[in-house]
């Protein structure tokens, strides 16, 4: 692995409600210098849940989206409610909160990024399973939309024009491999 560069001087250059833009002066190893601006990490980490009713159907929510300005097709997510909160409280949270479902059963899967060249950005991707009705009350200035959907069929959400998050494509992709496996390890196709 190649040595990190130095930062050798770190800014703020605007700063809004909800974002930070930062620029850094970095030394890379080989001595060359460049000034880099990102968008600065969230202070609280965000999960994304796949919510399964069964190993055939998972559970989507469409939402209105201001960074598309239009009403997007994804999976239950949201930030954490505080720093204490756990990974798996935050996720049977907003899945309450924007699905109508908790859960019994969380296994975290891993972490992904959005644009690593330009923002430091990670959400927590959980599979949610044994799910029951419970929905809580959420932050949402409207009602959101719950569907369910055959975890198989990605294909007819990757053509849906309104279904466009990168994240909620690779977390269906993700467990849709850890149902396939589980039915071989079970003997089914």
């Amino acid at each position: 692995m190649p040595e990190k560069p130095s930062i050798l001087n770190h800014d703020i250059v605007a700063q809004s409600r909800l974002f930070g833009i930062e620029r850094l002066e970095l030394r890379f190893s080989n001595g060359e210098e460049r000034v880099y601006e990102r968008l600065r990490s969230p202070r609280i980490p965000a999960v994304l849940v796949v919510a399964l009713k069964d190993d055939d159907t998972v559970i989507l929510i469409r939402e209105y989206a201001c960074g598309t300005d239009d009403y997007q097709l994804s999976l239950p997510k949201g930030a954490f409610d505080h720093h204490g909160e756990h990974v798996f409280e935050a996720a049977n949270r907003e899945l309450m909160e924007e699905a109508g479902y908790g859960a019994n059963k969380f296994t975290e899967l891993k972490r992904l990024s959005l644009s690593p060249s330009y923002m430091g950005h990670m959400i927590h991707i959980v599979l949610a399973e044994d799910l029951y009705e419970k929905r809580l009350p959420g932050d949402e200035p409207e009602p959101i939309e719950v569907f369910e959907h055959k975890l198989e069929d990605i294909d007819s959400l990757l053509a849906t024009e309104n279904f466009t998050e990168a994240r909620a494509l690779a977390a269906l992709y993700m467990v849709r491999d850890i149902v396939r496996a589980r039915r071989q390890q079970r003997g089914q196709s």
